[in-house]
């Protein structure tokens, strides 16, 4: 079915809080403009995405120009999410309005598409039905992911750990220079690597924490377009993706894009978390440990760089297979179509 839609959704903004804010109502606002709409054929829906709260409110306004149900995709818990990770208090008068304005949403939304699976856990306690709610992940577009096996390599050649993505608060990345410390001081040698590939606020903190760390272990790299990620994700022999010990915000799950480009890439995965749900571990693709823990991480570290290239590749093969089979873009937008069929009868009926 081809429904048309409004999919209103707004650009990740840089800069000091304030700023954001002002880029962000800038962005509601110039949506809102009638000269905005005015080239677009009638949507049959509009879906909202919750980037950040604006955008959404954005959704449900035009939604209501056009007479069409509003679809709410919600990406971040807000305003809990910041909450969670100290940068709003409770209680505050900011975090009431953000409270009143997202139940606000809820309300209006014809269904509600959450990336969390547990994220209906939050949501039904504000009143709303858990029929609205569906989980769609995150996902992959594999026809950019051609199948590349690990290769056996020499003993003189290194293992090459890599993390790609963003470089801020919520990625944890400390963790990870302090397991390559130990991993550094423990060998002795350059046999493991670690390339840090990506942007983000903390870069500059992380390159100056890892020098004064002395680590020769890890390298930085500039952030490279999402179509050339494949072609450098397959000179990885493996890959770490640490999530940061914050038991309340990931209590309802996670869903990060690069852990979906990493099992598409078909490598063993490290992962460094207590989130409620562990793709990797589902997958059986790679090994998990305790987020906040550099000891367990610089272990596994280690651990993984030993094991045979037949237990890489079954590791590899299996979060290939796991994603194909559950994180495919394909598969996603069948249940995306879904659920805007449901959200139109629904809104006529």
């Amino acid at each position: 079915m081809g429904v048309p839609f409004l999919w209103v959704r707004t650009p990740v903004y840089k800069g000091n809080g304030g700023g954001r804010m002002l880029n962000m109502l800038a962005y509601s606002w110039q949506t809102l403009l009638r000269r905005t709409t005015r080239q677009l054929s009638r949507p049959d829906v509009v879906i909202g995405s919750s980037v950040h709260p604006f955008a959404a409110v954005a959704g449900v306004l035009l939604a209501r120009r056009f007479k069409v149900p509003f679809v709410f995709e919600v990406r971040d818990l807000w305003p809990q999410t910041l909450v969670d990770m100290r940068r709003l208090r409770d209680g505050a008068f900011l975090t009431w309005m953000l409270r009143k304005l997202e139940s606000w949403l809820y309300r209006r939304a014809a269904r509600i598409v959450v990336l969390l699976p547990q994220a209906w856990e939050y949501i039904t306690p504000l009143g709303i039905p858990a029929e609205r709610i569906v989980w769609i992940p995150n996902g992959v577009d594999l026809s950019m992911f051609p199948r590349f096996d690990l290769e056996v390599k020499s003993s003189s050649e290194p293992f090459n750990l890599m993390y790609f993505g963003a470089h801020g608060q919520a990625n944890g990345l400390d963790n990870v220079l302090q397991a390559m410390k130990l991993v550094q001081d423990r060998q002795g040698d350059q046999r493991i690597v670690l390339r840090m590939i990506g942007d983000g606020p903390l870069k500059p903190a992380l390159m100056a924490q890892a020098q004064q760390m002395g680590l020769t272990n890890v390298s930085f790299e500039p952030p490279v377009p999402k179509s050339r990620i494949p072609a450098i994700a397959a000179e990885a022999d493996g890959f770490v993706i640490p999530v940061p010990d914050l038991p309340k915000l990931y209590r309802y799950g996670i869903s990060p894009n690069k852990l979906f480009d990493y099992l598409a890439a078909a490598r063993p995965i490290i992962i460094a978390s207590n989130a409620v749900n562990n793709p990797v571990k589902d997958a059986q693709a790679g090994l998990t440990v305790r987020a906040g823990k550099p000891n367990e991480l610089a272990e596994a570290i280690l651990k993984i760089a030993t094991l045979s290239i037949d237990e890489r590749q079954r590791m590899g093969r299996a979060g290939r297979e796991y994603v194909e089979k559950n994180h495919g873009f394909q598969q996603l937008a069948g249940r995306l179509a879904q659920v805007l069929d449901d959200s139109i009868k629904s809104f006529h009926k």
